[in-house]
């Protein structure tokens, strides 16, 4: 696989989440390589979806986008479940301080900030884990790319950043940051490339089918919180979260994951480990039973925390033919939904001239 030893990421051990945005690698979406098209008018129903072209709408604070919120241009678009058009959200930088709902009938929608390190989405809301998430998304298809997206509710109680409880949803380059369960990865195939993910207390959770390629986990627990609590519930469900070539850092000890779920299925492979993951690696949270059920799978990692001398005897080191369902996106419904960014765009006042009259 070739995920071993990359060095992928130089960060430094500090708690200032603004030290952090460096590990964002690339910056892909260049205006200068828009091509805007004459296409067909939006209302047009079609079969199936030209992937190059999307509706571009612009979300700009300062006036001279389309629209100054993230949530004003989500509603702008049309019911679309009949699967007739790429929407692509442009949103500038700034701080957009705000609770963001994806709705079920809007699927093809691309969110994308102009860099992690520079375009936030905010809020602070906690204690209820389905209402306090900062972006909720209930559509399929949906992309998200280099946007910070963070949940500032503080280290009492539940604050989820990031909620996505809907099939098919891709992660490019964001940040995700909140204290306890930053992350409800709650159903559906997801998948997460060059993501850092932060927090302190079951930091990853739910029930999805998820794979996190080369993603930046960050524990802020202090006194050996977890990193995932999966919640599968029974042998024959299909859920888990697989990490490959990830990097694990944090400022306390901290497990890999507990469960949630009787079956809770996690495999870390070929993924750094520093000396915060705990020498027992995996915890059961109270319950000796789902030591019989659950699936927690280490295959190839390194670093100082990936000594399995201490490893709890319920958890796994895989071998080769037993990590081979864990190391590709077959486990996440295979790669052909996983589409790339549009190349041909449609401004948003060509399709609404009368908004701009």
């Amino acid at each position: 696989m070739g995920y071993a030893k990359m060095g992928l990421y130089k960060t430094k051990s500090k708690r200032s989440i603004a030290n952090y945005y460096h590990i964002i690698l690339i910056n892909i979406f260049i205006l200068s390589s828009i091509t805007f098209s004459s296409m067909a008018s939006s209302n047009s129903s079609s079969s199936s979806i030209d992937f190059s072209t999307a509706i571009l709408i612009r979300v700009d604070q300062s006036g001279k986008g389309d629209f100054s919120q993230i949530q004003e241009a989500i509603e702008s678009i049309p019911p679309n479940l009949n699967n007739s058009q790429l929407y692509y959200i442009w949103v500038k930088p700034g701080i957009y301080r705000e609770k963001v709902v994806i709705p079920a009938d809007k699927p093809y929608i691309t969110l994308s900030g102009t860099q992690a390190s520079n375009t936030f989405l905010t809020w602070s809301d906690g204690g209820d884990i389905l209402e306090s998430p900062t972006l909720t998304i209930f559509a399929t298809d949906f992309v998200c790319r280099f946007l910070t997206i963070q949940n500032n509710f503080g280290t009492v109680g539940r604050a989820v950043a990031l909620r996505v409880a809907a099939d098919k949803a891709a992660f490019y380059g964001c940040v995700i940051t909140s204290y306890q369960d930053t992350l409800l990865d709650d159903n559906g195939n997801h998948y997460f490339k060059n993501c850092y993910i932060e927090g302190a207390t079951d930091f990853i959770c739910g029930s999805a089918s998820s794979l996190y390629e080369r993603c930046h986990l960050h524990s802020l627990s202090p006194n050996k919180g977890s990193i995932t609590a999966q919640m599968r519930t029974s042998a024959t469900e299909k859920s888990g979260f697989i990490f490959l070539g990830c990097k694990l850092t944090g400022s306390s000890s901290t497990y890999l994951g507990r469960p949630w779920g009787a079956y809770s299925r996690v495999v870390f492979a070929y993924s750094f480990f520093s000396n915060v993951v705990a020498p027992r690696g995996w915890n059961q949270w109270g319950d000796s039973a789902k030591e019989n059920t659950v699936y927690y799978g280490e295959y190839k990692c390194y670093g100082p925390g990936a000594d399995r001398g201490q490893r709890v005897k319920w958890s796994k080191q895989l071998s080769d033919d037993e990590a081979t369902v864990f190391l590709s996106k077959d486990f996440i419904g295979g790669k052909d939904w996983l589409r790339p960014a549009p190349s041909h765009f449609q401004k948003w006042s060509q399709i609404n001239p009368k908004i701009y009259k």
